[in-house]
């Protein structure tokens, strides 16, 4: 397929460092030709080795770095609205990193932005798309094997929160990921949310409502239901079961090493993200890359992006409300399927 596909990468954080090793060192087909974070040092540490990449303080400056073909936005969400629009007027095909805009009004920016093109240029790295375990339960719900899905049942844990995680980021950052899940595995959109709150943990932070019972009512009548506990303190653990009519089937239970001494027995409990989804985000990015070389866009598009922040925003609203509230998104565009999709 011709040349390696020259990145540039926004963000060189822990998210962004690790895809910056991913496309030096894992993915094929692709090179990192430009980095941009405004802790210069920090990038220079993250591409430490990387040959003929440009480190630069600006995001802009390494959109128009020599050789630059497509984007792969790892910056905080905040500064995604404007670097996908300057890679839009540039053309430049872009993998950015969830949340496409933290805002839904901002998310509804980039989708009419990229609209107005009349062509898709992002994709929305919803990881867990290309996870092997998601895959099968999903293969297994569109073959109709187990009749339609009543429930999903969803657990989401991490060790602990980061320095400055709010109780907002429970839903908006975490969940935001069982949003999109939800939405792929049972082609339904969410009408509806309901936050409860237990009392916290005492492992959370001052101020922080950890952990939260998330309920999602759906298009299609289906219920999907999150734990979100993001300070754990013993491990990161993913599941999800899903309910149907003839059976039932569940993944993320793992299939971890157990290590065995005079001591006893010990399983190894992954402890983030970067551990649980290794094999999903090589195969994330490599599709990315693949499509790129061939002139296409697939995967999560801006609108499952956009959607995704609505709904989390609805979330955000029935934590502080402690009521129900309703999802309401904006009409689809075609050039993401119509209304009718």
């Amino acid at each position: 397929m011709g040349d390696l596909l020259g990145v540039a990468v926004l963000g060189a954080g822990h998210m962004g460092a690790d895809h910056i090793r991913r496309l030096d060192r894992v993915v094929s087909g692709a090179r990192v030709v430009a980095v941009a974070d405004p802790e210069t040092d920090r990038a220079d540490e993250a591409t430490a080795g990387v040959e003929g990449v440009l480190v630069h303080a600006e995001p802009e400056a390494a959109l128009d770095a020599p050789g630059v073909q497509a984007v792969l936005i790892a910056s905080p969400g905040p500064a995604h609205e404007e670097a996908l629009l300057a890679a839009f007027a540039r053309g430049l095909p872009v993998l950015c990193e969830k949340p496409l805009v933290p805002d839904a009004a901002g998310a509804l920016r980039v989708v009419e932005a990229e609209s107005r093109l009349g062509r898709r240029l992002t994709q929305v790295g919803f990881m867990r798309r290309y996870d092997a375990e998601y895959l099968r339960l999903k293969s297994l719900l569109d073959s109709g094997r187990l009749g339609r899905a009543l429930m999903l049942h969803c657990t989401h844990r991490n060790v602990s929160s980061p320095p400055g995680f709010t109780t907002a980021m429970l839903i908006n950052s975490s969940v935001s990921h069982e949003i999109d899940a939800a939405r792929w595995l049972l082609g339904q959109e969410p009408t509806a949310v309901t936050v409860l709150c237990p009392g916290p943990s005492p492992k959370a932070p001052d101020g922080l409502l950890d952990p939260q019972f998330v309920l999602f009512e759906t298009s299609g009548g289906a219920l999907v239901d999150v734990e979100i506990f993001v300070n754990t303190g013993f491990g990161y653990q993913v599941r999800c079961e899903a309910v149907c009519e003839g059976g039932s089937a569940r993944i993320g239970d793992g299939h971890s090493m157990v290590v065995t001494t005079a001591d006893g027995a010990r399983e190894e409990v992954a402890q983030d993200y970067l551990v649980r989804f290794a094999d999903a985000y090589d195969r994330e990015v490599q599709a990315w890359v693949d499509a790129t070389r061939r002139g296409r866009v697939t995967g999560p598009s801006a609108w499952d992006g956009y959607a995704a922040s609505v709904v989390a925003e609805a979330g955000v609203r029935a934590q502080e409300s402690g009521a129900r509230e309703a999802v309401t998104l904006a009409p689809r565009p075609e050039l993401y399927g119509g209304d009718d999709r």
